[in-house]
């Protein structure tokens, strides 16, 4: 059973959501992944965001573009935590994206990543779910002394590269 529900405006998303698949995977946590546009599937989102709990679906991430509303249509049909995951256009960048998921009403609340975050998307729905499960939490801390310790070996390569000056 899924506990990662995955919805994308279009398929030409993919390659960016790639980036939360490989990290929900690299922690172990079954996913799902669906095409739904909340423009031109509104009954679709609605049904999917209404019945995602029932399905056994703990968070949400919601990847979009331009007018990048299907976050905020998820959220607003669902209790479970939704992550927006704007995707970078080529009018603005993702500019536009971002804005139209951070802007939410009151009472509509959206986490949102930064445009084609697609890996924090991935581990901030990971540290949700770690809320409740001791495994995974425990994974969490081991990925952050790797990416620790990651840095400190950059560090010293420096440290290195310097004292030949």
């Amino acid at each position: 059973m899924a506990q990662v529900a995955i919805v994308m405006g279009s398929n030409s998303d993919l390659p960016v959501v790639k980036g939360a698949m490989e990290k929900l995977k690299k922690f172990g946590v079954d996913f799902e992944a669906h095409v739904i546009s909340a423009h031109r599937t509104p009954y679709q989102a609605e049904e999917f965001a209404k019945s995602a709990k029932e399905k056994g679906v703990k968070v949400i991430i919601a990847a979009a573009g331009k007018a990048a509303h299907l976050g905020g249509v998820i959220a607003a049909y669902t209790t479970l935590p939704v992550i927006a995951l704007p995707i970078q256009t080529s009018l603005m960048g993702g500019l536009d994206s971002l804005l139209s998921m951070v802007q939410m009403p009151a009472g509509i609340p959206v986490a949102t990543v930064a445009v084609n975050g697609a890996d924090n998307a991935g581990i901030l729905a990971v540290q949700m779910l770690a809320l409740s499960d001791g495994v995974l939490a425990e994974k969490l801390e081991q990925f952050k002394e790797d990416m620790a310790a990651e840095v400190m070996k950059k560090d010293q390569l420096l440290q290195d590269e310097l004292k030949k000056f």
